[in-house]
């Protein structure tokens, strides 16, 4: 009876905790829907019903109960990028197709594998995604649109800031802006207690909006149609029927990868976070295509697992999957009920909250730590946050997949072989470091033969971080006939013995660290 009662005080408790959890997350996600949604060229009404259904239908499928899903700030770049290419309509059957790529994927058990990229390429990509964000989001926060490509909307920066000492509506729209991000900036340091269950975005917003009003600025606000689902976009014949090139496939491959490497690396972040979560990958997979699927379906935005929400629901003490799904009901009642609040929130401040969101994904914690991993993970993220601004994101991704993959074979190929002879004697040190693979055994093999035969070598291989069984042999049979010819070798093979399987066991840790993300 006691056991039973327990039992009954403790889901009340945990219901309590998710619907405490859930009045946060909704009011983290408002804004963030509204300001994804403008930053993508859609009506905020399209962001908040893509939460919607990241919240209502992903989230009672997720394989991640504490994972949040929604428009996220990282598919803005290349959600603008193919509208701008095919036009509104033909990007939602991409994501139709790319929802249906996710499914299968997780189908046939690839969830894991979304999560096999090195983690300097996804923080290049974060990082690049947020450098772009801020570029075009800039000039949003100043009432004006991006003027192009990534590239061109960050060097137009400048330009826009001189503006500010020309008197127009962009001098208020830009104080609403910069107003913003410094409230958020100030609530993160002043919020104590119960306060900074409160998030700062939603604190920005509010006191941005209540400046906008009483001092009457002449801005650009958020528009909500009077039918809110007026603003869905059925696919029509004509436009699945042009889904038939090659380019719009790759297109489709390209939002599936980022979404799904993006959501991967949230539910393996939220994992660390809780103890008590435990991401599924490959029904967490199927989950989010059953959501872009129906997202491209009704003309919304692609859908991702997103950390700033996501974080947010486990600080709060979310303790199931109920949490993520009330606050899917919360945006859709509060968008149905009260359109005109939405409507008093000025664009720029909730352009604002994405040039502060691009800033924390450039300088992300994450990606500043990749110097702790050496030169060459410094250079491939540099080399990928590079190539996605001057090029494209799928570019950028495969240039650093491939140079990845290139330092992974350069550092289980490489051997550096010193042979040093010692003066007056018949003695000779040969010197081994970095890894001898059987790519590296004729180089080995040629080191050996030189060694006159009646030598004594002494074999030092300290500073060898592998070796394979191929030169493990080739050391064994070379002194067998080293000896015959009446030679010495000096080695410790009991020592080389155990740097082999040690050495066996680093190569398979370096290879799944090189292909998972930190």
């Amino acid at each position: 009876m006691e056991t039973s009662r327990m039992s009954k005080s403790q889901k009340h408790s945990d219901l309590m905790s998710d619907f405490i959890a859930s009045i946060v997350v909704f009011l983290v996600a408002l804004p963030l829907c509204m300001g994804i949604a403008i930053a993508s060229g859609v009506p905020a009404s399209v962001g908040i019903l893509t939460g919607v259904v990241g919240g209502l239908l992903v989230g009672s499928l997720s394989g991640s109960l504490l994972q949040v899903s929604g428009p996220a700030a990282g598919l803005v770049v290349l959600f603008t990028e193919l509208a701008r290419q095919h036009g509104l309509e033909t990007v939602g059957v991409i994501v139709i197709v790319a929802g249906a790529l996710q499914f299968i994927s997780g189908c046939f058990g690839l969830g894991q594998w979304f999560r096999a990229v090195p983690p300097s390429v996804i923080h290049g990509m974060l990082s690049g995604i947020g450098l772009l964000l801020i570029g075009s989001q800039f000039q949003v926060m100043f009432d004006k649109t991006p003027v192009g490509s990534g590239l061109q909307n960050l060097l137009a920066i400048p330009n826009t800031i001189l503006q500010l000492f020309t008197p127009s509506n962009q001098q208020a729209a830009a104080l609403i802006g910069f107003a913003t991000i410094l409230i958020v900036l100030l609530w993160e340091k002043v919020a104590k207690g119960v306060l900074k269950t409160v998030p700062g975005s939603l604190v920005g917003v509010l006191l941005a909006t209540a400046g906008c009003v009483l001092l009457n600025l002449s801005v650009k606000h958020v528009e909500i149609p009077a039918a809110i689902f007026d603003s869905l976009r059925l696919p029509t014949f004509a436009s699945l029927q042009q889904f038939k090139t090659f380019e719009l496939l790759l297109d489709a491959l390209a939002l599936a990868f980022v979404a799904s490497a993006e959501t991967m690396l949230t539910a393996a972040a939220i994992d660390k976070m809780s103890l008590s979560s435990r991401t599924d990958y490959d029904k967490e997979l199927r989950a989010q295509g059953i959501g872009n699927f129906c997202a491209g379906f009704l003309g919304l935005l692609p859908i991702t697992g997103v950390i700033a929400r996501s974080g947010v629901n486990v600080k709060t003490g979310a303790k199931s999957r109920l949490s993520t799904i009330l606050h899917g009901i919360w945006l859709i009642g509060f968008v149905l009920l009260l359109p005109s609040l939405l409507r008093m929130v000025p664009i720029s401040s909730l352009a604002a909250l994405l040039v502060f969101t691009g800033y924390k994904l450039f300088l992300s914690k994450e990606a500043q730590e990749l110097r702790k991993y050496g030169k060459a993970e410094v250079a491939i993220y540099g080399v990928t946050l590079g190539s996605i601004i001057v090029f494209d994101l799928l570019t950028g991704v495969i240039v650093g997949v491939v140079l990845s993959v290139a330092k992974l074979l350069y550092v289980f190929s490489h051997l550096s072989i010193v042979v040093e002879k010692q003066p007056g004697t018949a003695v000779q040190v040969l010197r081994l470091s970095g890894a001898a693979t059987f790519l590296s055994l004729p180089k080995l093999a040629q080191a050996l033969e030189a060694i006159p035969d009646n030598s004594e070598l002494h074999v030092h291989f300290e500073s060898l971080e592998y070796v394979d069984h191929a030169c493990f042999d080739l050391l064994m049979n070379w002194e067998k006939q080293h000896t015959a010819t009446g030679g010495v070798l000096v080695i410790d093979w009991g020592a080389l013995s155990a740097r082999f399987y040690e050495g066996r066991k680093q190569f398979q840790e370096a290879t799944m660290s090189s292909t998972s993300p930190s």
